[in-house]
């Protein structure tokens, strides 16, 4: 689904060089749930960027869905984003004067699908996120949470190959980051490739795999369930998949 192969990404000013990606080489298979972790300026915001087609790089190549993408113009960048990627961010970037139905049909309005057939995905994906009723309420009007959800209903209208979701539940309660969480894995189930960028190492383990970057490189990653398929006394004979688990 995806493959990222010694990707550099450097941002400039007259006085500053930084290097976010240094030749970073990371691969996501179809159907895989995968979280990313790092501290800050670890490069993750600007990994998810690239992977969502929001920004180019200096150096490598990126195949996605199949396609090679390293060299796309802007243009053609976002014709392939709107249709092969969804969105979610920490902060909602739900429309405030839209209602529900509205924030949901703005991406697609951009695909120029026909009207039905826009009707029908909006409210199948409301649907899924348990938001139908409230279809002509303004984001205002639910919490936290449900916002979260209408942004996981307007990545899922468009049918996305691919979910990227940057911090999900950052902006939520435990409770309702665990609501976020399970919906996530309920689309994940259903076959959709989900990558999450995450500072919460609880949210991480919930994920099938764990990358874990540090300095613009991967530094460490691992299957983020493997001590609890693998006994207790064969994990204190090794050592290192306890070392693996606090990562």
């Amino acid at each position: 689904m995806l493959q990222m192969t010694d990707i550099k990404k450097i941002y400039r000013t007259e006085l500053v060089e930084t290097h976010a990606l240094r030749n970073m080489t990371l691969a996501v298979d179809e159907g895989e749930f995968v979280a990313v972790t790092g501290p800050s300026g670890s490069g993750k915001t600007t990994f998810l960027n690239i992977a969502g087609l929001l920004e180019s790089f200096e150096h490598g190549s990126f195949v996605l869905d199949g396609k090679d993408v390293s060299h796309l113009n802007d243009d053609e960048r976002s014709v392939y984003r709107n249709r092969k990627i969804g969105f979610i961010f920490q902060s909602f970037n739900l429309i405030p004067d839209l209602n529900l139905f509205e924030n949901v049909d703005v991406p697609l309005r951009y695909r120029r699908l026909p009207a039905g057939e826009r009707k029908q995905r909006i409210e199948n994906a409301l649907e899924t996120v348990g938001l139908a009723s409230r279809m002509k309420h303004l984001p205002a009007q639910l919490s936290g949470g449900q916002q979260q959800r209408v942004a996981i209903a307007r990545a899922l209208a468009g049918e996305p190959r691919l979910l990227l979701a940057d911090e999900p539940t950052g902006n939520l309660d435990s409770a309702m980051a665990g609501q976020v969480m399970e919906l996530l894995e309920s689309i994940h189930a259903g076959g959709t490739t989900i990558v999450m960028v995450t500072h919460d190492p609880d949210l991480a383990r919930r994920a099938g795999r764990n990358i874990h970057l540090t300095d613009g490189r991967v530094s460490d990653h691992h299957v983020a369930h493997l001590q609890e398929e693998i006994p207790r006394s064969a994990q204190l004979e090794t050592g290192s998949l306890e070392c693996s688990a606090t990562t």
